[in-house]
């Protein structure tokens, strides 16, 4: 579908590569991945939080163990002054978090050092079948609810049986539809605040299909939901160079570095895992036409695959931290604080002030 069709809709209203294989040749200076070895890292945040004020209190998101199959931790420790702090969760799904609490003026500092390993992450496509028994399981239909900013139902549902064309698809089919339709429309726009808001039904009214990670990845799961697929973000941080391109690595500051991904879930199969935000990043950044080999090979790579440089800390939505008074947050990506129940910006460096560095780790020691 052209930009202009996409138009006409707001006016009024498949082809399937296997993943065990990429046929398109690798580019210049890059690497295939290796989906056998492990890495280990360890990441550490550095926070100090403004002096004024009666009290203060800290959340930050930490990287979960709950697909050991690719990522998982093996400790967390932390440094500073805060007059309580603990590690505990967030969510049914109980993600990792680390909260701190300060009381009176003063310096207020905190140091959280967490040790990782990942792997990079496929599923094979290749010889998946439908099976007679379509039930979506009882934990994952949440996950096609509507959330704060990606409902699932009209302007939402409307675009996305616009992309599909035939309700009688296959799942797999919908979802490369609308992993296609994304690359194809969505433009990156560096000029984009943190890592986008993800308010589709915004994005849609407007047609203004740009942004960033969380933008493009909200638009996904929200059009993948509202025709029956079960779908998901999962909210991170890049924690080392990327063998596929330069521009989706991070380095040993990655204060900047946030990075969201995307999955949907076939029955028989589990959660597949897409980014269709690092495709339309280097599409912008390289100033590249759509058939450009990068392109479709990136396109082919991640339909199916992550490349574990990166590490995830949840796939909550509309989160309630503990004791937080700034109610729910539409996703738990950025350091949180308050200070006299008062949010402070994330994404406002001069008043919220935290360095977050990645290392990569060699050995079989975990050494903070």
């Amino acid at each position: 579908m052209k930009r202009r069709d996409f138009i006409k809709i707001m006016g009024s209203g498949a082809f399937l590569m296997p993943m065990a294989s990429f046929p398109l040749p690798l580019l210049a200076g890059n690497q295939d991945l290796d989906y056998e070895k492990w890495h280990s890292y360890r990441l550490t945040y550095q926070v100090n939080l403004p002096e004024t004020g009666k009290k203060a209190r800290l959340w930050l998101p930490l990287p979960h163990s709950l697909e050991q199959t690719y990522q998982f931790t093996q400790g967390n420790n932390w440094s500073g002054n805060a007059a309580q702090a603990k590690f505990d969760t967030v969510g049914k799904e109980k993600f990792p978090v680390f909260m701190a609490e300060w009381q009176g003026e003063g310096e207020r500092r905190a140091s959280v050092q967490c040790i990782i390993k990942t792997s990079n992450h496929a599923v094979n496509l290749d010889h998946y079948h439908i099976s007679g028994n379509s039930a979506v399981p009882g934990d994952v239909r949440p996950y096609l609810e509507s959330a704060q900013l990606i409902p699932v139902n009209g302007i939402v549902r409307d675009v996305a049986y616009s992309i599909i064309y035939d309700e009688d698809n296959t799942a797999i089919d919908k979802a490369r539809a609308i992993y296609d339709w994304l690359i194809d429309h969505f433009r990156h726009d560096e000029t984009t605040r943190g890592r986008g808001r993800g308010d589709i039904k915004f994005m849609l009214e407007n047609s203004q299909l740009s942004g960033k990670c969380v933008d493009v990845h909200s638009l996904f799961v929200g059009l993948a939901r509202s025709v029956g697929i079960p779908a998901r973000i999962q909210y991170g941080i890049r924690m080392m160079e990327s063998k596929l391109h330069e521009t989706l690595g991070g380095q040993a500051d990655v204060s900047h570095a946030h990075h969201s991904r995307a999955e949907f879930y076939l029955n028989n199969l589990g959660w597949v895992p897409v980014n269709p935000a690092d495709v339309c990043k280097v599409v912008k950044l390289e100033n590249l036409e759509l058939d450009d080999p990068k392109v479709e090979y990136l396109r082919e790579k991640f339909f199916g695959a992550w490349e574990m440089n990166w590490i995830t800390f949840n796939y909550g939505q509309d989160i309630q931290l503990a004791n937080s008074k700034s109610g729910k947050l539409p996703f738990f990506l950025f350091p949180h604080a308050e200070i006299d129940d008062q949010a402070l910006d994330s994404l406002d460096a001069e008043k919220f002030s935290y360095q977050i560095l990645s290392a990569e780790l060699v050995g079989t020691g975990a050494k903070f």
